[in-house]
């Protein structure tokens, strides 16, 4: 079937009896979602239940890397297409569940769409019971007033809650050292889009990492400690960076012993030949010649 216009696009459209999904021009033509949303919106609405829509999954399949692919995914969550829930299996593990919606959802809707139950049919009202006539109770009486002398009872206890840990600061100012600490930091999410921190954390952490470079930790090394083996549900990357520059901290390196230094060479007085000696003289060879030092004198 053809559909003819006077310029623009021209619709040509077969017939499909299978592999095709129905996506609303609410999504297709949504005027506020940029173009890669759109596609990402109509491609997870093609997918079966179950399939994996993570962004690094999404990411594998397409060329648009993990930035516009967590963008695109944030904007269809802010305008109802998806939702992400976070759930515990039975095993301890957190996953993330994607509700997607084919009809856009308000927040509204979220809390009020549950399934609704069946109407139950009317049924007559069963006749009333006719009234017991019971005896009246015997008056309780009043409880005796407090006690001045009672003790009274303690508060419960508050739990107690760990302190949490400093992060390690150098032991000596140097401004070089911690510049290549926030840029380090600040180019982690070249390594994983989630990394991606906020202009405060990163002045929180570089003297963290300071501290790591102080200690002799190569700036690759403390880059692939904090940005490899990310947890895959990773929601404060900040929280998770702190606790490990603390928990992985290295050792300092040991004070290197002092070396002792070499005899210096002197030039003989008597043959002007180098020897080693800590004061200037005579060699050896011109020791023994020599009628106040050598066998002569004696």
């Amino acid at each position: 079937m053809v559909s003819r216009s006077a310029g623009g696009v021209t619709q040509i459209s077969d017939y499909q009896p299978r592999r095709y999904t129905i996506i609303g021009d609410h999504l297709t033509q949504h005027r506020d979602l940029s173009l890669t949303a759109i596609g990402l919106g109509a491609h997870i609405q093609s997918l079966p239940d179950g399939a994996a829509v993570d962004i690094r999954t999404l990411a594998g399949k397409f060329t648009e890397g993990r930035e516009r692919i967590a963008a695109a995914l944030r904007e269809l969550e802010d305008h109802g297409y998806i939702r992400r829930i976070r759930e515990r299996t039975p095993e301890g593990r957190i996953v993330t569940r994607t509700l997607s919606y084919n009809v856009p959802r308000t927040d509204s809707d979220r809390h009020t769409a549950e399934p609704v139950a069946e109407p139950i049919a009317e049924q007559p009202a069963p006749p009333a019971p006719e009234p017991v006539v019971r005896p009246p109770a015997a008056a309780t009486p009043p409880p005796p007033p407090p006690s001045s002398n009672a003790t009274p009872t303690p508060p419960p206890a508050r739990p107690h809650r760990p302190t949490p840990t400093p992060l390690p600061e150098p032991t000596a100012p140097a401004p070089e050292r911690h510049r290549t600490a926030a840029a380090l930091l600040a180019e982690l999410r070249r390594d994983d889009a989630r990394l991606l921190l906020a202009e405060r954390d990163v002045r929180r952490l570089a003297p963290g990492v300071a501290a790591w470079l102080e200690r002799g930790a190569a700036p690759d090394a403390v880059r692939r400690t904090l940005a490899t083996a990310l947890p895959p549900d990773l929601r404060h990357p900040a929280a998770l960076l702190a606790h490990r520059l603390t928990a992985l901290l290295p050792p300092p390196l040991p004070a290197a012993e002092p070396r002792s230094r070499p005899v210096p060479l002197q030039n003989c007085d008597g043959c002007d030949r180098a020897f080693r000696a800590s004061h200037p003289g005579l060699c050896r060879d011109c020791r023994m010649t020599s009628p106040v030092h050598g066998p002569a004198a004696a």
